[in-house]
């Protein structure tokens, strides 16, 4: 690029600066102008500082790159979206000056050093995130200090208060809405796509909002999307649901709770998930889209979020006190998490293996008996059965075949073909077999290890890619038998996936005989 100075730069400890504007075609989160070294000395601020920029309609502040590469000494970059924002063009003068740091800046330092926030702080913090005030640094302080100290309930009713107010809500005249949430750690956890239209089968609506993986192999709205698009207003979403009963949809294409999707997007490369913070994610979520009866699934074992059922059954409370603060029929259940929901881990693999489930093919009981007992819970909530009756009325209604009708309409109302089979889901061309070094038993699933690997194959982000579980717990295998089928869109990854298999062996095999004793 080439680019013509306008004025010389100011010396240093100037208030601001006149600078010519070149508009970049880009649209990025984050950083919305590039100044040049010299300037930033001049300006005295530092890459991911804040300036104000003021253009010909208007000004407003963002975060700043520096590099002396794109603009010239009396320049600045401009993002184009943000150009357009201030009423900006190609050429056009612009006045630049440092700007302090919001308040909210301040209450992530007091979360970093142990304090509470009160109500009009967090308040305050949360709509910063939702505008996006806070640069990448802060919300990641912010993450990693929540992880580490922790939150008070107080403050964590005030920030799911806070993310349901800075967004836009749905609102039913229909009662009641239901909804269920996984807290996640599970690999190959597709039952969503079972739950949903069963419960829409049944006469009740369900807008389920989900998210993408964040820690895991697939999230709910990546499996989806293999089947129908995920991406939609909050608007198309109550009018899929008024229409068919239910949907399944990412939240991070919505402005319900934007200030969550925020925090997520800050979470996913330090693959954190604080607890407090989940807590607050997942009800702020559900009470903006009109929730009334919700059913959190809290899978405890090795490998999960939660290791043990203690620690489930406290976060269950938390879950359920939050709740009665919000207005909320909050009911938890706390699953066996020790190893994945079915066979398939990744999204592709996923929902072909739901799809089986729905189409009454062959597939592992534990899908059909986790997906049946959580929908069942929602029946019971609901009041369309007694107590410890839900669970056989799910069961009825998935063998009768209308969950398949119910998602093929679902399907076809988000824009994805409604004729899909499980036949039709393609999976990654590059495939390779994890075979038994030696005859036994399968002892231990290692569900850490699991995610690695279909993460190291490309999941979730190649819908293709990820793997199959052919031997589970208690199973007997021989020698060379196959232990898991891994899947990938590249050949590199296929490597690559195999190489973790190797390194992180996920299955456990022994013999019956684990020792003999006195040793010879």
């Amino acid at each position: 690029m080439v680019f013509r100075s306008v004025i010389s730069v100011l010396p240093y400890q100037t208030l601001y600066m006149e600078l010519k504007s070149k508009v970049i075609d880009l649209r990025i989160d984050g950083e919305k102008a590039i100044l040049s070294d010299e300037v930033s000395r001049s300006l005295g601020v530092c890459h991911g500082n804040r300036v104000m920029v003021s253009g010909k309609t208007g000004s407003a502040t963002t975060f700043i790159a520096i590099t002396s590469d794109i603009v010239g000494e009396s320049e600045v970059g401009l993002v184009s979206d943000f150009a357009e924002k201030i009423g900006v063009e190609e050429g056009d003068v612009v006045e630049i000056a440092p700007t302090g740091r919001p308040d909210s800046a301040n209450y992530v330092r007091k979360k970093i050093y142990g304090d509470s926030l009160s109500r009009d702080e967090m308040y305050e913090l949360v709509k910063d995130i939702a505008d996006r005030n806070l640069s990448n640094y802060e919300l990641s302080a912010l993450v990693t200090a929540v992880a580490i100290r922790d939150m008070s309930m107080d403050e964590v009713q005030w920030m799911t208060e806070a993310m349901v107010e800075y967004g836009e809500r749905l609102e039913f005249s229909e009662y009641p809405v239901v909804d269920k949430h996984s807290i996640g750690g599970v690999p190959g956890n597709k039952i969503t796509l079972l739950i949903v239209p069963i419960v829409v089968s049944a006469g009740l609506l369900i807008p389920k909002t989900s998210s993408r993986a964040i820690t895991g192999a697939a999230g709910t709205a990546d499996i989806m999307e293999v089947l129908a698009p995920v991406k939609f207003t909050a608007k198309e979403i109550y009018q899929m649901t008024k229409e068919v009963g239910g949907a399944i949809v990412w939240g991070g294409s919505t402005h319900i709770a934007p200030a969550d999707d925020e925090i997520i997007r800050a979470e996913y490369p330090l693959s954190l998930d604080p607890v407090s913070i989940l807590i607050a994610s997942v009800l702020a979520k559900k009470k903006a889209i009109g929730a009334d009866k919700v059913v959190i699934d809290i899978p405890v074992g090795a490998g999960t979020k939660i290791e043990d059922r203690k620690e489930g059954s406290k976060l269950a409370r938390d879950f359920i006190e939050l709740g009665d603060r919000l207005d909320m029929d909050i009911e938890c259940a706390v699953t066996f998490g020790g190893s994945p929901i079915g066979k398939a881990v990744g999204p592709a693999l996923e929902a072909r293996e739901a799809l089986k489930a729905l189409e009454g093919k062959e597939i592992p009981k534990s899908l059909i008996e986790k997906s049946c007992s959580i929908a069942g819970i929602l029946f019971e909530m609901a009041g369309t059965t007694s107590r410890d009756e839900g669970r056989d009325k799910a069961k009825k209604l998935l063998e009768s075949g209308k969950p398949l009708k119910k998602l093929k309409e679902i399907i076809e109302v988000q824009g994805g073909n409604p004729e899909i089979t499980s036949k039709d889901i393609e999976v990654g061309q590059y495939q390779e077999t994890l075979t038994s070094p030696s005859e036994g038993y399968v002892t231990s699933v290692d569900n850490k290890a699991l995610v690695s690997i279909a993460r190291a194959l490309g999941s979730p982000s190649d819908k293709k890619a990820g793997l199959e579980i052919c031997k589970k717990g208690g199973d007997n295998v021989c020698k060379k038998d196959t232990l898991i089928k891994l899947y990938a869109e590249e050949e590199w990854k296929l490597k690559e996936g195999m190489k973790e298999a190797k390194k992180q062996f996920p299955l456990g095999i022994e013999g019956i005989v684990l020792e003999r004793i006195p040793e010879l």
